[in-house]
C-alpha cells in the first residue's frame, strides 16, 4: 500500500474533516454536559515504529470534559498516550481512541514535524490513524460488522454532541468503513505507511 493508494481510498473522504481535532493528536469523545459514566477499558498493547513500548496514562483527575487521547513523548522522552475522561464515552469508542493514538506512535507521527492544523498532511495523518484503529479492532479484537456499527454510532453521537457538522461526521465514518472493508492487516497497512515515509525498520 502506498500513501497515494491510501489517499485515493482512505484520505479523500477526510476532506470534510476540517476542525477534526481540537489539539495535537487528539481523538475526541463526548460533550461534558449530560455526561454518562462508563467503565474505563484496559489499554491495548502498543509499540512505536522504533520498537519502544508505549505507556498509557490516565489523567482524569475528576475533571469534567470530553474523552480524549493524546499521543506524545513525555519529559523523559518516553512514548506515551495520555487518556483523559474516558469514563465519558462508551467502551467501544474508548478502544477506538486508544488505537487511534497508538497509531500515531506506530506510524512515526509523534517524532515527525507536526503539519499545520487542518492542512491536507494533518488530515492524512488523522485518517491514517483512524484506519489503523479500525483495522486493529477488526483483526485483533474480532470486531464484526455489528461491532463496527457500534463504533460508528458512538463516533457519530460523540462528534454531534460537540458540534461537528454532518459532513465531518459522515466523512470520518466513510473513511473507517472504507478501511474496515477494503484493507488487509493493520501490520501491512502500518508497514506500507512507514515504507513510504522511509521509516520502516529492517
Amino acid at each position: 500500500m502506498s500513501l497515494r493508494d491510501c489517499a485515493r481510498g482512505t484520505i479523500v473522504p477526510a476532506v470534510g474533516l476540517v476542525l477534526y481535532v481540537a489539539s495535537t493528536h487528539v481523538a475526541i469523545g463526548q460533550d461534558a454536559q449530560a455526561r454518562a459514566t462508563h467503565d474505563v477499558v484496559k489499554p491495548p498493547h502498543c509499540t512505536n515504529n522504533k520498537g519502544q513500548t508505549v505507556r498509557f496514562i490516565d489523567r482524569d483527575g475528576g475533571r469534567a470534559g470530553p474523552a480524549a487521547g493524546m499521543a506524545r513523548r513525555n519529559g523523559d522522552g518516553e512514548p506515551v498516550v495520555f487518556r483523559s475522561n474516558y469514563s465519558a464515552t462508551p467502551p467501544d469508542y474508548q478502544r477506538f481512541i486508544d488505537r487511534h493514538e497508538c497509531a500515531h506512535h506506530q506510524t512515526g507521527d509523534v517524532d515527525r514535524p507536526h503539519p499545520p492544523r487542518n492542512s491536507p498532511e494533518h488530515l492524512m495523518n488523522e485518517s491514517i490513524s483512524d484506519c489503523v484503529a479500525i483495522l486493529r479492532l477488526r483483526d485483533e479484537d474480532g470486531y464484526d460488522r455489528a461491532a463496527f456499527d457500534r463504533v460508528a454510532a458512538a463516533m457519530r453521537n460523540e462528534m454531534a454532541k460537540i458540534g461537528f457538522p454532518e459532513i465531518s461526521i459522515s466523512s470520518r465514518i466513510s473513511n473507517i468503513d472504507n478501511c474496515y472493508t477494503k484493507y488487509g492487516s493493520p501490520k501491512d497497512f502500518v508497514n506500507g505507511v512507514l515504507k513510504q515515509r522511509g521509516l520502516l525498520q529492517p
